[in-house]
Parts: C-alpha cells; sequence; structure tokens
C-alpha cells in the first residue's frame, strides 16, 4: 500500500475548513489532512510561520484565495518542506488601487461598530457564479463561515492582505509539482491573471474550471477534488 501524502489546506477570507469540506472527504483515501489556523495573526509572515509550526515535516499544501496569499508566502518560508503545491483563485500580484481601497473601507466600517456581516448577499454575484445564486444550501455554507470568523479574525485577515508582500520574484524558484486552479468566471481574480501566474512557475500545471466563480472548491467539488488527486499524483 502507498504511503499517504500529509496536506494541508489553507481557507481563504472569512472562509473556515468547510471551505474545504468535499476535498477533504474525497481525498482522505491518499491524504492525512490538517486545515491552516489564518486567523490568530495579522501579517502573512506570522500566519505563514503559525501553520508552518504545526505542520508535519513534509507535506503537499494547497490554498485558495487569500490561502493562495499565504502559501506562497509558506513556499518563501521553507520550500524544502513543502512537496506539491496548489494555488487556487489566487495570485501573486500586489491588490490594485480600488481593491486596496475597498479593503481600508472595510476595515474603517467594521472598526467603527457597524454591525458585522462578513458577506452579505450584495457580495455573493462576486463570489459564485450566477447559477449557484439560488443554491440555498451553498449560499448558508458561505454565511456560516463569515459568521464564524468573525470580525476580530477578519480585522486580522485584512491587515494581514493589506501589507503582505508582492511574491510574483518567488514563482520562478518553485521546484515541486505545482497546479494552479481558476474558476473561469472568477470576477475577484480573473482566470487570466492567475493563467499568468502559471506561466511563471516552471512546474505549474494550470487548470481552469467552466462555469465557476471564486470559490471552486465549493461550487465544483467534484471536479477539483478530481484534478487534486491528479495534482498529488504527479
Amino acid at each position: 500500500m502507498t504511503e499517504k501524502h500529509s496536506l494541508v489546506l489553507v481557507p481563504g477570507l472569512l472562509c473556515t475548513a468547510d471551505l474545504w469540506r468535499d476535498q477533504i472527504d474525497a481525498l482522505s483515501d491518499i491524504a492525512d489532512i490538517t486545515v491552516g489556523d489564518h486567523t490568530q495573526d495579522d501579517t502573512m509572515p506570522a500566519i505563514a510561520e503559525r501553520i508552518l509550526a504545526n505542520a508535519p515535516p513534509k507535506f503537499a499544501l494547497a490554498g485558495l484565495s487569500m490561502g493562495g496569499y499565504i502559501v506562497l508566502e509558506m513556499m518563501r518560508q521553507a520550500p524544502e518542506r513543502i512537496t506539491h503545491l496548489a494555488i487556487m483563485d489566487s495570485r501573486a500580484v500586489a491588490d490594485t488601487p480600488e481593491d486596496r481601497q475597498k479593503r481600508l473601507d472595510f476595515i474603517k466600517l467594521v472598526e467603527q461598530g457597524s454591525a458585522f456581516k462578513g458577506v452579505t448577499r450584495s457580495l455573493l454575484p462576486i463570489l459564485i457564479h450566477p447559477s449557484r445564486l439560488d443554491d440555498e444550501e451553498l449560499v448558508a455554507r458561505i454565511f456560516k463561515m463569515a459568521e464564524d470568523v468573525g470580525k476580530e479574525a477578519f480585522l486580522r485577515q485584512e491587515r494581514a492582505l493589506l501589507d503582505r508582500t508582492v511574491l510574483w520574484d518567488t514563482l520562478k524558484d518553485i521546484t515541486c509539482p505545482t497546479l494552479v486552479l481558476a474558476g473561469a468566471d472568477d470576477l475577484l481574480i480573473p482566470a487570466k491573471i492567475q493563467r499568468e501566474m502559471a506561466v511563471e512557475i516552471p512546474t505549474a500545471q494550470y487548470v481552469e474550471i467552466p462555469k465557476c466563480g471564486h470559490l471552486p472548491t465549493m461550487e465544483e467539488p467534484e471536479l477539483t477534488s478530481k484534478f487534486m488527486r491528479h495534482w498529488l499524483a504527479r
């Protein structure tokens, strides 16, 4: 019997382990899976250090959205420990000035005591494909994740995202089997940006999931798990 992979999964902003629910289930036969804690620290290096401190000596690593920024920082800190890397619906470039301003406005709103909703109905169209907006189970899970992360952790996460180092120049040094996976209709981080990142990574395989937004692990769980299985077999 082949030995199981150790696999560490890192969720996105306002996401919990439930982001990876279906992959944890689907890949449990080939991987011992843990989910990194990205809620306690307010800088990217500190978040990465905490997850590394709790990870096995060598492991496969996957992150989605904010989780993608975190896994790149982990790769920068400890490349020798990471056997496989997956970056999903994320990027290695800086926020646009507009994105940065949105973060600052959001932080200000929450700090001023505005009721913390996390994810609202008005935000859903940029998170998931239009065809899924009436999927009440999916929508309820997204709301619940944000509620579980809560206001204080959200503020820490946004501060970490604002101050993150741009890691574009480190992409060329990645040598482990790498998967870059994008939702074809991701409005938050367009697939084109993700394709450009994949080109910079010598070992990257790029895949795009059609009719899918920013959360492929939840929107298209079977396809996402299938691509992750292929990636772990590389």
